[in-house]
């Protein structure tokens, strides 16, 4: 089923059944496909057509969802941004994305490049007066090669760059999804990780809805309501990250909440130690079920079995409808038992990122994506990752590139040299901390604290990309040919932690 007509079916399914919510509005199947046709009139009265880009800059909320259907049922592709990114930084992606039009509320428009809407307006009823549209506006465009999704990764080079997902990626990825998860019109997601990821998107707002079930938003995560959430919603599922499994598996043991409603979560983003998943599911009596994907892979490729032999500390089996190899740095399959870098083929693997031809050709190589990730098999076929070749850091699920980091460092004056790389952190995962050294000035050092260079930092990053550490050296290590060696910072790093 293509998602520009989902709203609609259910609709004729079973109008009364339940379909979405958050803490503000619920809305049943009969309700949603109405509003799904008011906004996509709305968006039309304001020039979006098919082929064009709309943008959301917006918290996990209904209206989001709204938006994500009423553009695909005018044959157009959303951009999801981060409502935590700086002005800058979501002009950036306002602009290279070139969205025609940006839903937000109670923000100005980041950049002059694009049409603002008030989220308010999304509940307008100005739909049939959509005027001349390519296509009527209560005719949806039916095209799976139609760009649907433009996910925003940051890139080695600090530039982030469009992972283009057109409705053939997002429809086969919700197959695989339902396959391997069973889902039914019986399932009910809790959704708590951010909208403006594929993860949140995929697994707890499309699939559901395509298997007959719904979803429930949750607010902002807290580790103190999050069960309450539970307790109110009554979910079969959720999905997470590891940091989110570590606050919950943290809170006191005092907290006994009823999960009886849960037959299973979800955790992808970053590796899990088995032994947090091993606490959480003794404590709260659930089965937790860890994969492995990328935005570029529309998600998911690896998913240890629900029903099946589960083994913590990998990442599972390859989902059916997927190959997943481990090669060599000239792209030959390494011997059985041996590592090697991740790569994935599959109807998942995105169309390329958008206006990067060069990346593209060098990150899908002959329709195999290559995930930048070291892994090996085990015996029975499950992979593990053994490390990552590029120096990314997942904080908390979100992904953080180094080199963003530096640049921004870089541009201080008083700053020489930078480098930025990841610390272990028993909730987060990693979080980011950095070295510096400073430039000479009239016979000394720059005059800058350590302060005052992550003060320059807070006003063009987002919180979350922040080092929490930045420590002032007179000069970094470098390798034999010149360059910061980061591996000794690390090592240096782990023998002081």
């Amino acid at each position: 089923m293509h998602f520009a007509e989902l709203a609609d079916v259910r609709a004729d399914d079973d109008a009364a059944a339940r379909c979405i919510s958050d803490d503000a509005v619920a809305l049943n199947n009969g309700e949603f496909a109405k509003r799904v046709r008011s906004v996509a009139g709305l968006l039309a009265q304001s020039g979006v057509r098919r082929g064009d880009v709309v943008a959301t800059l917006l918290p996990n909320r209904v209206e989001l969802v709204l938006t994500l259907f009423a553009a695909w049922r005018l044959g157009a592709a959303v951009t999801p941004i981060n409502p935590a990114l700086t002005d800058p930084e979501a002009a950036y992606q306002l602009e290279d994305s070139a969205a025609r039009l940006v839903v937000l509320d109670n923000r100005p428009s980041p950049s002059g490049t694009a049409d603002a809407l008030e989220v308010a307006d999304l509940w307008s009823d100005s739909w049939s007066n959509a005027g001349d549209l390519d296509e009527p506006a209560d005719a949806p465009v039916l095209d799976p090669d139609g760009l649907a999704l433009l996910i925003y990764t940051s890139g080695t080079t600090g530039k982030p760059k469009g992972v283009m997902l057109d409705h053939a990626n997002l429809s086969s990825m919700c197959d695989m999804a339902l396959d391997s998860f069973g889902l039914e019109e019986t399932d009910h997601c809790l959704l708590v990780l951010p909208l403006f990821h594929v993860n949140g998107i995929v697994v707890s707002v499309l699939s559901p809805l395509l298997a007959g079930g719904s979803t429930t938003i949750a607010g902002r995560f807290s580790p103190d309501r999050f069960f309450d959430d539970v307790r109110r919603s009554r979910p079969t599922y959720f999905s997470a990250v590891p940091a989110i499994y570590a606050m919950l598996s943290n809170l006191p043991e005092s907290v006994r909440p009823d999960t009886s409603s849960l037959r299973f979560v979800v955790c992808g983003a970053a590796p899990m130690p088995a032994e947090l998943i091993d606490r959480f599911e003794r404590r709260y009596g659930v089965v937790l079920v860890e994969g492995y994907g990328l935005s570029e892979g529309t998600c998911a490729s690896t998913v240890n079995p629900l029903d099946g032999v589960r083994k913590p500390g990998t990442v599972g089996l390859p989902m059916a409808g997927q190959r997943v190899e481990l090669v060599d740095a000239d792209g030959n399959r390494v011997p059985a038992g041996e590592s090697g870098e991740v790569v994935i083929a599959g109807p998942n693997v995105m169309r390329g990122y958008l206006n990067r031809p060069g990346e593209t050709a060098k990150t899908v190589v002959d329709g195999w994506l290559h995930t930048g990730d070291v892994g090996r098999f085990d015996e029975d076929g499950y992979l593990v990752l053994v490390d990552r070749v590029k120096d990314m850091i997942i904080r908390a699920g979100e992904n953080i590139y180094p080199k963003e980091i530096e640049s921004v460092i870089y541009q201080h004056p008083a700053v020489l040299e930078v480098a930025v790389i990841g610390r272990p952190h028993e909730v987060y995962g990693e979080v980011p901390v950095g070295y510096v050294s400073l430039r000479d000035q009239a016979g000394g050092a720059a005059q800058v604290t350590a302060e005052e260079l992550l003060e320059h930092t807070r006003a063009q990053l987002s919180k979350y990309k922040v080092p929490v550490e930045l420590t002032v050296l007179d000069s970094l290590p470098k390798n034999s040919v010149g360059k910061i060696d980061k591996p000794t910072l690390r090592t240096s790093l782990a023998a002081n932690v």
